[in-house]
């Protein structure tokens, strides 16, 4: 656990900071390439795909595992899990999203000496704050290849949990239940991605308890609330993709959110921690050998 907690606080320290396209591309390319060599160091093969926008080059970075036995496997739809590495201007992103990128770098390690039953992707999508540019990028190739996916887990502000009542705020026409309480793990689904949301949200009540998951599936590609579709996996739900978003709820909990002072300091890495387990654990489940 120390050693877990040493590891957390490392790449948190790599990776906070503004990366913005415009105010910090020298930032934003310098953790392209930090989660890039991180991925290799955990043994997974790392890549890029690059995209055009505003006449310049970005990418999102990209790691693959795929099953150990050659022909087995392979050709089995991938298990996608992402974050963003992509920041607003002004603001260092602790929460958002260096948050889920070290969930990212968790899972890459804990699943290095996992064999494998299908491929598993682990992409690091840039532009997010820009309109979703690299996960539509990414989508839409996918469709044009007409490639299909087991599924998309999409990492977004997974940092920031406290354990006081009244200062947890409902996003507005949810029609659940909102605890008052900043301590829950948000599962947001679709239709399409149904059961999903419930290999998420029972993965997180086996391994992570304290994460007190509350999940949301919604109609459509979640047309009608427009709060459910604020990350990467409303590109996955607009190319006809089954995909999930995991956050604390960003803004409707974090006084800090695109400000800044999204900090390290600010964030719970105990619930960080438990938000990687419940993923390696869903993960395992979907696409690696039983025991």
């Amino acid at each position: 656990m120390v050693n877990q907690r040493l590891r957390i606080n490392r790449h948190l320290q790599a990776l906070v900071g503004e990366r913005h396209p415009e105010t910090s591309p020298r930032a934003l390319r310098k953790a392209a390439h930090y989660l890039a060599t991180q991925f290799a160091k955990s043994g997974w093969a790392a890549s890029a795909q690059l995209m055009s926008a505003w006449g310049k080059v970005y990418r999102n970075v990209v790691a693959t595992k795929y099953p150990d036995w050659p022909g087995q496997g392979e050709e089995l739809p991938p298990l996608l899990i992402g974050a963003h590495y992509d920041t607003v201007s002004g603001s260092p992103g602790a929460d958002d999203n260096a948050s889920g990128l070290v969930v990212l770098l968790e899972v890459a390690l804990r699943l290095r000496a996992r064999p494998l039953a299908r491929p598993v992707w682990l992409v690091a999508f840039c532009l997010e704050e820009q309109d979703r540019l690299g996960s539509q990028a990414f989508a839409s190739r996918l469709k044009a290849e007409r490639r299909e996916l087991a599924g998309a887990i999409i990492l977004e502000c997974v940092g920031f949990a406290r354990s006081e009542a009244g200062t947890q705020q409902a996003p507005p026409g949810v029609p659940i239940a909102v605890p008052t309480q900043e301590d829950f793990l948000a599962i947001v689904g679709n239709e399409a991605s149904r059961s999903l949301v419930s290999q998420l949200e029972q993965e997180a009540r086996r391994h992570a308890a304290q994460l007190k998951p509350l999940s949301l599936v919604v109609p459509g590609r979640g047309e009608a609330m427009s709060h459910t579709r604020r990350s990467d996996h409303a590109s996955f739900w607009d190319a006809g993709y089954p995909a999930v978003m995991l956050t604390d709820t960003a803004n409707f909990r974090n006084p800090h959110y695109h400000r800044e002072t999204d900090t390290v300091d600010t964030l719970n890495l105990e619930f960080l921690s438990n938000v990687a387990a419940t993923v390696t654990a869903t993960a395992i489940q979907i696409a690696g050998v039983r025991p």
